[in-house]
This record gives structure tokens, C-alpha cells and sequence, in this order.
């Protein structure tokens, strides 16, 4: 039994944005997870859907395994570069913004192997 990897980086929103979706399919069977993020209402729900899309066309391709037999085994959204922002205030004073940036990482398991 061997892990199927796929990996999105620099992904322009925050870690915890996407740690809400991320822990919804988590464990979940590989189609099952794709058709539910399909109905999420959250910006992170379509790149962590082309990921795990990806993911599984990784398995079909490279491994040649079967679509249904996959599973989430792992999937985890972790801290990427912050890039920080100037935004002037009033009296001469300097407000930053925080763009925040994620890395999201999937791995799919072949369930009964």
C-alpha cells in the first residue's frame, strides 16, 4: 500500500480559512469528499477540490488504482510566507496588513490493500 501525494502551495489565502474546509473531507472516501466540496460554500473549497482532484488523477495515472478504492488519509493546511502590506493612517502613523498565504497538502490511501 503506497500514499498518493499531491501538494498546493502559496495558496493566497490563511491557513485557518482553509483548515475549515481541509477538516471536513478529512478520513472521507476520495469521490464522496470531491462531491461534497462541490456544495461548500467557502472560497477555499474549489482550490482544495482541484487538489484533491489532482490527487486522485495521480493514483489513476501513475498507479493505476481505481478511484473508488481511495481514501483521505491525510490532509493538512500549514503556514506559508506572510507578505506584509502598507497602508498608511492618519497623523503619520503606518497600519500594516498581513496578506497570509497557506500550504495545503493531500494524501490518499488505497482502502483493503
Amino acid at each position: 500500500m503506497q500514499d498518493i501525494q499531491a501538494k498546493l502551495r502559496f495558496l493566497p489565502l490563511s491557513a485557518q480559512k482553509v483548515r475549515l474546509v481541509v477538516d471536513m473531507v478529512r478520513g472521507k472516501d476520495a469521490v464522496e469528499a470531491l462531491e461534497m466540496l462541490r456544495f461548500v460554500q467557502k472560497r477555499a473549497a474549489l482550490p482544495v477540490r482541484k487538489l484533491l482532484a489532482s490527487a486522485v488523477s495521480n493514483a489513476e495515472e501513475n498507479f493505476g488504482v481505481s478511484r473508488d478504492d481511495l481514501y483521505v488519509a491525510t490532509i493538512f493546511a500549514d503556514e506559508a510566507p506572510t507578505r506584509r502590506w502598507r497602508r498608511f493612517g492618519a497623523r503619520g502613523r503606518f497600519k500594516p496588513i498581513l496578506r497570509r498565504t497557506s500550504h495545503v497538502t493531500v494524501i490518499l490511501r488505497e482502502r483493503g490493500a
